[in-house]
């Protein structure tokens, strides 16, 4: 598990509208049992810098910021693709939710 690593949403009650899951936990605190993760959607209506457009096996998705969520570390399922170079995309996303700018 590594930082803005993308995993395949398990749950069958909700993969098909949040196919992905984006662990956004930094790798120093990997011990915990938990992972902080950001649903990701294929269809929204964006909002400007709070749920920014990325590429997750040659789709269109959305961060859903607002709805990030500490997840038990066996709830993820399998590792996709990792978001590392958007890094920037990201945290923005998170301090705007944050601190609002």
């Amino acid at each position: 598990m590594a930082q803005f690593d993308v995993y395949a949403n398990p749950n069958p009650e909700t993969n098909e509208a949040i196919p992905y899951l984006l662990d956004i936990q930094h790798d120093l605190l990997s011990g915990l049992s938990t992972r902080l993760v950001i649903p990701m959607v294929s269809e929204i209506t964006p909002i400007q810098h709070l749920t920014p457009s990325l590429e997750v096996a040659e789709k269109r998705c959305y961060l859903m910021t607002p709805e990030m969520a500490g997840v038990p570390l066996h709830v993820l399922g399998e590792k996709i693709t990792s978001l590392k170079p958007s890094r920037q995309q990201i945290i923005s996303a998170v301090d705007f939710l944050m601190t609002g700018f």
